[in-house]
């Protein structure tokens, strides 16, 4: 075989033979000519290679891509069943109009949980949306350097003054030691009631152990009804201590609702061997996880952030100085006053309007504090992996929407177990009716937890939420979009903060500077502020 060089060096002295015969065109030169030929039979050999390289690359990738996916789907299934009832309870059917957006809600849906961050870890991640959450804490700052500057002028000294903070978390020890038998209470009631009604569905004395698990149950009711009301009213609680009491007494019931809710239907369809009660572990971590929806079994993480769990409790104790000062320098000198002026629609319609600022602060400080900053601390704690306690309800151009997405925790327990079982027992008809049901039971809970906090009853939650929540849920429904109804939303969102603000402020006053003579029912159910002048 003739080497490979010596065969390439004889076809360069042919080429360059048949180009010395060939007559040269005017202006090119033979060596270019030359040239080019050496680099065209050069480059053919080179680029047939890299383009056989890319392909080879190409379909390596490919493959690990398709490799990956295949895994996090696989991923996802597995989370997806862990979330899924156990086999002692129908698995609930899936209509062939599924993927219809107009089609009417399956009375078998249920939650799903997966992992997930919360939507404010992710927009924090971008730096336009962090400069938004630096120019609150200059807010805060401002704040801080404002009441130092007045307190030096003013009075000669340097000096932070907490006495709103100190009042309303005073008497905190005591509100933290009736807390203790609220939480056995729904710890062992609920579980030990479902236990004997376990026990019963086997066989033996069914009749005495159903009669001890409804003891069990009134007992408990009777233990988050009373205990808390009877604490707060006898040792006149300030309105923070309140809230641990009124908030955990919610909490609690409506946990235990769920576990019973959860639980009991599977026993029912269960026979012989295949009852069992839940694992009491299950249920101890599900009172303390961020859900208010039972299952045995939660996507966990794979490990615990201390920092961002420290991270998150300084923020909301950050947001809760955050609403003393702006109670005390943009609430309390307007409203501490205007019970010493006669009462008159311009100074209403003036306290309002200024009130409103201040009140879609609280609004945003309340949700960034409990449903982002509480509940991811809890979460981080406990490895719970679904974080999605909101949605993005400021991108809301209708109040559905807006109620739907502020606080799924809640709204995922009222869809649950007010809105499907309403229309389980309607046979699936009257949606409207259902949706009335919802309204009706969140508009009474919330009057009671403002009722509870502030110690006396002025029924404008219930009337703001209720009927012109109930109106406006109906008039701006989904199908409006666009930025003019954001916009709108937004106003009226200023307007109803800035409402109750101002009433609440107006009639707490009025409680002081003008206390009952009489406790008669008819005494606690009227406004104060309508006469009381001094």
């Amino acid at each position: 075989m003739e080497p490979r060089a010596a065969r390439r060096l004889r076809r360069r002295e042919r080429l360059g033979g048949e180009q010395k015969d060939q007559p040269s065109r005017e202006g090119e030169p033979r060596s270019g000519s030359a040239a080019g030929g050496n680099a065209e039979t050069h480059r053919g050999p080179d680029l047939v290679q890299w383009t056989r390289h890319m392909q080879a690359v190409k379909a390596q990738l490919l493959e690990q891509a398709q490799g990956q996916l295949t895994e996090l789907l696989e991923w996802a299934i597995r989370e997806a069943i862990q979330s899924y009832p156990p086999q002692d309870r129908p698995v609930p059917s899936i209509p062939s109009d599924s993927l219809s957006k107009t089609r009417k809600p399956s009375l078998g849906k249920r939650k799903v949980f997966i992992i997930r961050k919360s939507l404010l870890d992710e927009l924090m991640e971008v730096q336009h949306f962090r400069t938004i959450y630096h120019m609150f804490i200059a807010g805060l700052c401002v704040f801080i350097i404002t009441t130092l500057a007045i307190d030096f002028i003013d009075e000669g000294r340097l000096m932070l003054e907490f006495d709103l903070l100190i009042f309303s978390f005073g008497q905190l020890p005591l509100a933290l030691v009736t807390w203790v038998p609220m939480f056995l209470s729904t710890l062992l009631a609920p579980y030990q009631a479902l236990r004997l009604w376990v026990r019963s569905q086997a066989g033996v004395a069914w009749m005495l152990r159903v009669g001890l698990g409804c003891l069990l149950l009134a007992a408990h009711t009777a233990v988050l009804g009373i205990l808390p009301v009877h604490v707060a009213v006898e040792y006149e609680l300030p309105p923070a201590s309140r809230c641990v009491l009124v908030f955990e007494q919610v909490r609690f019931l409506m946990k235990s609702y769920s576990f019973l809710r959860e639980t009991v239907p599977g026993t029912l369809h269960a026979r012989g061997e295949g009852i069992r009660a839940p694992s009491f572990s299950s249920y101890l971590y599900f009172l303390f996880c961020p859900t208010l929806i039972y299952r045995e079994t939660y996507p966990r993480t794979p490990s615990i952030r201390w920092n961002y769990v420290a991270k998150n409790f300084a923020q909301a104790l950050g947001c809760v100085l955050y609403a003393c000062f702006i109670l005390s320098r943009l609430c309390v000198p307007i409203f501490a006053n205007m019970s010493r002026e006669p009462f008159s629609t311009r100074a209403l319609v003036l306290s309002i309007m200024h009130a409103t600022l201040p009140g879609i602060f609280m609004l945003l400080l309340i949700f960034f504090a409990f449903l982002h900053c509480w509940l991811n601390a809890f979460a981080e704690m406990l490895r719970f992996g679904d974080r999605m306690f909101y949605r993005d309800w400021w991108n809301s151009t209708s109040f559905s929407n807006y109620y739907r997405t502020w606080n799924v925790v809640v709204h995922d327990w009222l869809y649950s177990y007010v809105y499907q079982d309403g229309l389980w027992l309607l046979s699936g008809r009257a949606r409207g009716a259902a949706m009335l049901g919802v309204f009706l039971v969140s508009a009474v809970v919330h009057e009671y937890i403002f009722c509870f906090v502030l110690g006396f009853f002025y029924p404008v939650m219930l009337m703001l939420f209720l009927v012109i929540g109930g109106l406006l849920n109906f008039m701006m429904h989904d199908q409006h979009t666009g930025p003019a109804w954001n916009v709108l939303m937004w106003t009226l969102l200023f307007l109803g903060q800035g409402i109750q603000v101002s009433l609440y402020c107006q009639e707490w006053y009025a409680r002081r500077h003008c206390p009952l003579t009489q406790t008669t029912f008819w005494a606690l159910m009227t406004p104060q502020s309508w006469s009381c002048h001094i």
